[in-house]
């Protein structure tokens, strides 16, 4: 009877102990989720106050963390399954820690390499739209890691109104990669303002928002030594385009007032609605009214200008339209560009950037611009597409594509346009973005036929009145 008892006795003990160890798990699976929230917490409130950049970036960062957390509870549930079943194998979990470090590896790894521009046969400055999220410190990285010389950022959320000051951190490590990296903060970096200011506006409350808005960037780009500040003109809201040049110059004299030494660059537009500074001649007259002209400046955006009409793709083109601008604008106002072709054709008055050499533009147009000695040591900052799609048909951002797009850019500095190579790369980049082009360009042809007709029916419709009214006038002769 003893030797009988002794397995039941065992059995009992082996499951006082399997139920002790469910309720240790269960117990340590809780204390995992609560330290977890207040962690997650406070980390979101390290990026708000480091924040420099698109939301995207900063929610990703999140995503990222939250993934983490949930590692854990799989760790911990996969432990207590071995408890559960020791006879079967531990389940498999994927270590996202490890995942995640080779991440940030991977996006520090440079994808291309900075070219030496004295290397150059004219000192063409060229980079792009880089992200500042986390920090404005870490535009510089992203810069690095493209081969950019020059680049662009949002110096804090563009999507709120209020944002935290730059972290002292921040700052500190900002200017020291600049000197580290050889940087020219003064020169060839150029923050991009933010899409909610409109200068322009003519509502005494949001005229002083847009307008603290708009100071609190330019004091950011003070502390960080950066010189140049680019911004897009505004919306007249339906007032004269007169008006609303004269309140943009307002503001801007109130900004210099309140600031030291950024120059304000008012962006070319590409004419759609009530948005000003399609016209060379409403930049004009903006800068006409600044007060402090040395204070002031243009920044061309190639897409936004072939969009408004303005036609770069051919050398006498190009020249036609340089020279316009010397003449309503003035070449010295000239301080910046953004380097985009057009999905779009020539006036459409589209806003939409196509990777370079891909869109109507062309290749040609941007060898035009690389070798216009009078464009040399300004700043070049790419805003092209550079959405892709992974081997898991999952979108990321390809940032190898802007690193391509500055090298391409630099190859055209002293190419001959009419050689095999040139022709070459025209043809494999138009072929390219052929299908958009057709289907931008077929939409472009069905709104202009439908304006057509509504034009011919509203003009029908007014000689129909006139007509009405002319017969009825030769009655009351009549009478």
């Amino acid at each position: 009877m003893v030797r009988q008892s002794a397995p039941k006795a065992l059995k009992s003990k082996a499951n006082g102990a399997v139920s002790n160890a469910k309720r240790a798990f269960a117990a340590a699976k809780t204390e995992v989720r609560k330290a977890a929230v207040p962690w997650k917490r406070k980390s979101t409130v390290v990026e708000e106050e480091e924040e420099g950049g698109e939301d995207n970036d900063f929610c990703g960062s999140c995503d990222e963390k939250e993934n983490n957390i949930e590692d854990d509870d799989g760790e911990v549930e996969a432990a207590e399954d071995k408890v559960k079943k020791p006879a079967l194998k531990k389940r498999k979990t994927t270590n996202k820690t490890t995942s995640k470090s080779k991440k940030t590896e991977d996006s520090s790894m440079p994808l291309a390499t900075r070219t030496a521009v004295h290397s150059l046969k004219r000192a063409m400055y060229i980079g792009a739209h880089v992200s500042g999220a986390g920090g404005v410190q870490n535009s510089i990285t992203n810069a690095v890691q493209i081969g950019a010389n020059a680049f662009a950022v949002f110096l804090k959320s563009q999507r709120k109104w209020t944002s935290p000051p730059l972290a002292p951190e921040a700052k500190t490590q900002f200017h020291a990669l600049l000197k580290q990296h050889n940087y020219d903060a003064a020169k060839f970096i150029l923050p991009h303002g933010s899409y909610l200011v409109n200068l322009a506006q003519a509502d005494a409350t949001k005229a002083a928002q847009a307008f603290d808005n708009f100071v609190d960037d330019l004091q950011r780009c003070e502390s960080l030594g950066i010189q140049l500040y680019n911004f897009h003109p505004g919306s007249t809201g339906g007032d004269t385009m007169a008006a609303a040049c004269s309140r943009i110059a307002a503001q801007l004299n109130r900004s210099h007032k309140a600031t030291e030494s950024v120059v304000t660059v008012l962006e070319n537009m590409c004419g759609s609605g009530n948005v000003v500074g399609s016209r060379f001649e409403e930049l004009r007259d903006i800068i006409d009214q600044v007060e402090d002209k040395s204070r002031v400046g243009v920044c061309i955006d190639t897409c936004h200008a072939f969009a408004a009409g303005y036609d770069l793709r051919s050398p006498e083109a190009f020249a036609a339209t340089v020279a316009e601008f010397d003449a309503v604008v003035g070449l010295k106002y000239l301080r910046a560009f953004h380097l985009n072709d057009s999905k779009a054709p020539l006036g459409s008055h589209r806003d939409l950037h196509a990777n370079i050499g891909t869109g109507f533009l062309g290749l040609r147009a941007f060898h035009n611009i690389m070798n216009h000695e009078p464009f040399q040591n300004l700043p070049m900052v790419l805003e092209t597409p550079i959405e892709d799609t992974g081997p898991d048909g999952k979108s990321f951002e390809n940032k190898q594509i802007w690193a391509d797009e500055i090298k391409l850019l630099e190859s055209l500095i002293g190419q001959d346009a009419d050689s095999l190579e040139f022709h070459a790369r025209e043809v494999e980049l138009q072929a390219k973005g052929a299908s958009e082009r057709k289907k931008i360009q077929d939409q472009v042809d069905k709104k202009a036929e439908k304006d057509a007709k509504k034009a011919s029916r509203a003009g029908g419709a007014k000689k129909g009145r006139k007509k009405k009214k002319q017969d009825t006038d030769d009655e009351d002769e009549s009478d």
